[in-house]
């Protein structure tokens, strides 16, 4: 096997979730030729990784508004299988991941029928993994990454990765937002639904009681007035300028500790080896790795994997003295 191509194209913490295999799957085949299929916005997460030969982008969003711009997609794709892959990787596990990669190669892995969410994903597949649904989402894509290959990825393996997100010179002046004198906290405020954002006034109590150097990160105009209006009631905090994918990660990794939601920069900075502590409420824990470094806080709602309800607010009633001593625990305040 020379050639081989994943698939996995969104959203941005289930790109960084799969990308941890990366280098146990070049460990085991070092001559791999490894490509990636990706939504175009989430390219620049893998780009810099030593372990990706080629990153292969598509703007299947984009067909939702337009239904046309499927056969511009479906031509980027059958252009894209001119390399011939030797196989194909399916880590989304979706309908539409699914058929792109059976355009994209003729010989395409991926869970079975029982372990995916849209069961006729499988049918796409010539071999096909068996991982349950409601396992950890880490080792769900160790599996499906993996076993294709003959090889498994332990628990061992995984608590004991390299970073594996890589970033070239950011483009604004890191410096201007960090000291030296107090850590330098990121808070992550935002996510793609409102039930699992955790209150912007807890946040602040957060920094009020830390009294540290907090760096409010944001994604859409919402979000930027938020964390405008928390720096405006505390002294410890800041909003930081619009960022790229590579800014966040540069900044992620130069940071003494990230508090967030359940969403893609919290993520990050677990694949950056940064400590950290992800906030849960509608969602699952099983969605993370909890370390000496990396922790959890859960409302004390029932979560079905399957099944996720997005009127469950009970992430609001974490309390922040909670975050407060997980936090003075992993900075050693």
């Amino acid at each position: 096997m020379k050639k081989i191509a994943i698939v996995k194209l969104s959203a941005l913490g289930d790109i960084v979730h799969a990308m941890v295999a990366l280098q146990f799957i070049k460990a085991h085949l070092p001559e791999l030729q490894i490509d990636w299929l990706v939504e175009t916005r989430f390219a620049d997460l893998l780009r810099d990784n030593p372990d990706i030969s080629n990153i292969l982008t598509v703007n299947l969003k984009a067909t939702k508004i337009n239904k046309r711009a499927i056969f511009h997609e479906i031509k980027t794709v059958r252009n894209y299988a001119r390399e011939r892959y030797d196989l194909v990787i399916d880590a989304q596990g979706l309908l539409k991941s699914a058929i792109t990669a059976k355009l994209l190669g003729k010989y395409v892995a991926g869970f079975d029928k029982n372990s995916i969410r849209e069961s006729l994903a499988s049918l796409f597949y010539s071999q096909k993994i068996l991982c349950a649904y409601d396992e950890n989402t880490i080792d769900r894509n160790a599996a499906v990454l993996s076993q294709p290959f003959g090889f498994s990825i332990s628990s061992a393996d995984i608590l004991a990765k390299q970073p594996f997100l890589f970033f070239h010179a950011p483009h604004f002046n890191l410096t201007a937002f960090l000291r030296h004198d107090l850590k330098n906290i990121v808070f992550v405020i935002g996510s793609t639904w409102e039930s699992r954002n955790y209150p912007s006034a807890k946040f602040i109590d957060v920094a009020n009681e830390l009294k540290q150097n907090f760096l409010v990160i944001w994604g859409n105009e919402i979000e930027r007035k938020t964390a405008e209006n928390m720096a405006k009631q505390s002294p410890f905090i800041r909003a930081l300028p619009a960022l790229n994918l590579n800014d966040l990660k540069a900044l992620l990794s130069q940071v003494d500790l990230v508090i967030g939601n359940d969403t893609g920069p919290t993520h990050m900075a677990w694949g950056l080896n940064k400590p950290s502590i992800t906030l849960f409420g509608c969602t699952p824990i099983s969605r993370v790795y909890q370390t000496e470094i990396n922790k959890v806080l859960k409302s004390a709602s029932i979560v079905n994997p399957r099944k996720l309800n997005k009127q469950d607010d009970s992430i609001k009633e974490i309390p922040s003295s909670d975050i407060v001593e997980v936090a003075s625990a992993l900075l050693r305040l």
